[in-house]
């Protein structure tokens, strides 16, 4: 598929900032502190949230994605979202201003941060909504697996600890998000392949034998064309995927087991969100739609090997 740049600042961005969410949401902040962290965090998933609707045909009807909830994995990422970011609002009022929640209506602390760890836990179910509009297209074979709201859940986590600059908890969580990532391409690698579709299944004219494109169905571009068919070639490929795991995993460690402090927490999180980007982009780059195969395409397959000439 094609890269488009508002998905990719959509994903990155409002993944890392319910990440960063999520851990002021369980661990606190309080005083002045709390008041910037807690906007990082809402400036992040917010500013991630609003990229996506830049992708709409009409961005005017971005309201409209809440009304499809029973059937669309996209409508309930909206909701969770929404109930999210609520849920956080009280949590950070009462960092920044120093209250609890729990005085005067249960008693003393019952609440405590109640309202963090709920939103905390609506961040990750936002988080595997927006995955799963990517994992259920059977249609793409690379994301039709149970490895992508994985990839997507381990930066949502790593992305928090890393941001926040918690070097005991960010340096197990980028090992496991190393290891996710490196699943993630080991299955990806032959998935088309694997998916057994064919230019006769494209067409639904296997029955009669052997089918070659004779001529394009028709001569001007279309969103099928633009959207769902781009070509990778294997060597900058590899080359992205080095580049994100580099950046995403091994940068972000160096810097917070070498440096440490406030310098290494920064150089640690720059790393780890261009290394996001990185991923993310060869997410879609490499994401072959078996919609190429009734143009005679196989965009994906050229990076991964699995057919088709490099370019």
């Amino acid at each position: 598929m094609h890269p488009a740049p508002s998905v990719i600042l959509f994903t990155v961005l409002s993944g890392a900032g319910f990440g960063f969410l999520a851990l002021l949401g369980v661990f606190g902040a309080s005083g002045t502190a709390a008041f910037f962290l807690w906007g990082l965090g809402y400036g992040m998933a917010v500013a991630g949230l609003v990229s996506s609707a830049f992708h709409l045909g009409n961005p005017r009807r971005a309201l409209l994605a809440f009304t499809q909830w029973r059937t669309s994995w996209l409508s309930r990422e909206a909701w969770a979202s929404v109930i999210a970011l609520g849920l956080f609002a009280p949590q950070a009022l009462a960092d920044w201003l120093g209250f609890d929640w729990g005085q005067g209506f249960w008693g003393q602390g019952f609440w405590g941060r109640g309202f963090g760890i709920a939103g905390a836990v609506m961040a990750g179910v936002t988080v595997f909504a927006s995955a799963m509009i990517y994992a259920q297209i059977r249609a793409v074979p690379r994301w039709h697996h149970w490895t992508v709201p994985l990839v997507f859940l381990a930066y949502w986590a790593t992305g928090g600890v890393v941001l926040a600059g918690v070097a005991p908890l960010a340096l197990p969580a980028l090992c496991v998000l190393g290891g996710v990532l490196a699943l993630h391409w080991h299955f990806g690698r032959h998935a088309f392949a694997r998916a057994a579709e064919t230019m006769e299944s494209a067409t639904g004219l296997g029955r009669i034998g052997a089918v070659s494109v004779f001529e394009q169905p028709h001569t001007g571009g279309n969103y099928l064309l633009r959207e769902m068919i781009h070509v990778v070639g294997r060597k900058h490929a590899e080359r992205v995927r080095m580049i994100a795991m580099v950046c995403s995993v091994m940068l972000p460690a160096m810097a917070l087991a070498w440096l440490g402090g406030v310098t290494g927490a920064v150089l640690a999180a720059l790393t780890h969100l261009l290394g996001a980007l990185a991923q993310r982009w060869l997410f879609f780059a490499e994401a072959e739609h078996v919609v190429g195969l009734y143009y005679g395409q196989r965009g994906a397959g050229v990076a991964s090997g699995s057919g088709g000439r490099a370019r």
